[in-house]
């Protein structure tokens, strides 16, 4: 639950940053450069220990030391670990450049008389307050995080405010061609290759973990039992939704749909790859326990084609020029404020 309150406009390379670099990066292919020839990186001011209780003001608006904690904190969370003691320094500061930048573009929200409903962000606190089991476990998250009811409010008013002023300033100005869309297809082959799969729905009958010969006994004299009624007719979704012990699919008549290969274990794949469409399996037994599957469909492995992805490659060229634009802004508004940087 803690990791639900924080700042909702950090960028995903932060998070990846988090997480920790190979040892050893691979050397570009074709590059001559040896290691000893490589550049240094550039030296990154040291952050201290103990951070003060204002990091940096925006023409004289602070960030505090509790906003900043509470954005590590949300960092961490999305990246499944604290950030590496090696890479302090350059995520604190990316981070609290970031923060700069969240409130350059609420401040130029404000001067462009964008306006953020108190209806808004109370709607916004009810749905991260129904998160939490009662409202003593949503204090104690707040406390934790030395925010208060008003602080989250206030953070909240602040975020939208900048996602208003890109929603209105600069979305409408983002257009994607369909030349462009063409051309990152054509320049990026490896992005749209699709293995071959199989469309396949199965039953599972589990066996616990470490089951002994008895259990596994009962498990496969149960399977053999629902494989009997279907080699005499029945119907298989409708077996799936009554036997199948897989949460994810017996509701759906154990449907899988496609599956590639090496995303199931060897002996489901094998057996899966080895049916024709239409074709039912005997009994395989995998880790899980006993599975009887069902071929729907196979699927040769292929380059799917621009019709099926141009909507998606349009929408992953827009997020990039928005972000591009909006990086752009930020630089503008930095060349007019006042920023004091206080660590």
């Amino acid at each position: 639950m803690k990791s639900r309150i924080g700042v909702i406009l950090i960028a995903v390379a932060l998070v990846a940053a988090c997480k920790k670099a190979p040892a050893q990066a691979q050397k570009p292919a074709g590059s001559t450069a040896t290691p000893n020839a490589a550049a240094a990186p550039a030296a990154v001011k040291p952050v201290p220990a103990q951070l003060p209780e204002v990091l940096a003001r925006v023409n004289g608006a602070p960030i505090d030391r509790g906003e900043f904690e509470r954005a590590v904190q949300t960092i961490e969370a999305q990246a499944g670990g604290p950030v590496p003691a090696e890479r302090r320094n350059e995520i604190y500061r990316q981070l609290l450049d970031q923060l700069v930048a969240l409130q350059l573009l609420s401040q130029d929200a404000v001067a462009n008389k964008i306006d953020v409903p108190q209806s808004e962000v109370d709607s916004r606190v009810a749905q991260i307050r129904s998160q939490f089991p009662n409202e003593q476990a949503f204090t104690a998250a707040l406390a934790e995080r030395r925010m208060t009811p008003d602080g989250l409010k206030a953070d909240i008013r602040r975020q939208m405010l900048a996602m208003k002023l890109v929603d209105t300033q600069i979305a409408p100005t983002i257009k994607v061609t369909d030349a462009e869309v063409q051309d990152f297809y054509a320049k990026n082959p490896d992005k749209f290759q699709e293995p071959e799969a199989v469309h396949v729905a199965h039953i599972l009958i589990r066996t616990p973990e470490n089951a002994d010969a008895a259990a596994k006994k009962k498990a496969r004299a149960e399977a053999e039992g629902v494989l009997a009624q279907l080699k005499k007719g029945a119907d298989f979704a409708t077996l799936a939704k009554q036997h199948s012990q897989d949460p994810g699919s017996a509701a759906n008549g154990g449907d899988l749909g496609f599956v590639p290969r090496g995303q199931t274990v060897p002996a489901f794949e094998q057996a899966a790859f080895g049916l024709k469409p239409g074709q039912l399996s005997g009994l395989v037994e995998s880790p899980y326990g006993f599975h009887i599957i069902k071929m729907i469909a196979h699927r040769d492995g292929r380059k799917v084609p621009l019709q099926e992805v141009k909507a998606q490659v349009e929408q992953y060229l827009k997020q990039q020029k928005m972000q591009e634009a909006t990086q752009a802004l930020v630089q503008q508004l930095k060349a007019k404020a006042k920023i004091e940087i206080l660590i």
